[in-house]
């Protein structure tokens, strides 16, 4: 495993490009430090993009797993047949 990057402020400030470039190459983020603490995390927008993708499908399992727990299930057909009536729903307006 790769350690964090950790810059100074300053260097956001005076070598921009060169931070921006290390986050899409590494797809890391770059932490950035004020008075020696950390302050601010750096990433690209693509990484953003996919962590919150991630977060998102996170959360919906985390609800779908306390659904099964209260018992609030239905029989896989009947969530299909559900599903595709909102999708003809979409289409015929």
């Amino acid at each position: 495993m790769q350690a964090n990057t950790i810059r100074p402020s300053a260097d956001l400030r005076n070598h921009y490009s060169e931070i921006s470039r290390q986050c899409h190459d590494t797809r890391k983020p770059v932490i950035i430090t004020v008075n020696g603490r950390g302050d601010t995390v750096v990433l690209s927008y693509a990484e953003y993009n996919q962590m919150q993708s991630e977060l998102d499908l996170l959360r919906t399992l985390s609800d779908a797993e306390e659904d099964a727990r209260a018992g609030r299930t239905a029989p896989i057909q009947q969530t299909f047949d559900d599903i595709r009536a909102k999708l003809s729903e979409r289409k015929h307006p």
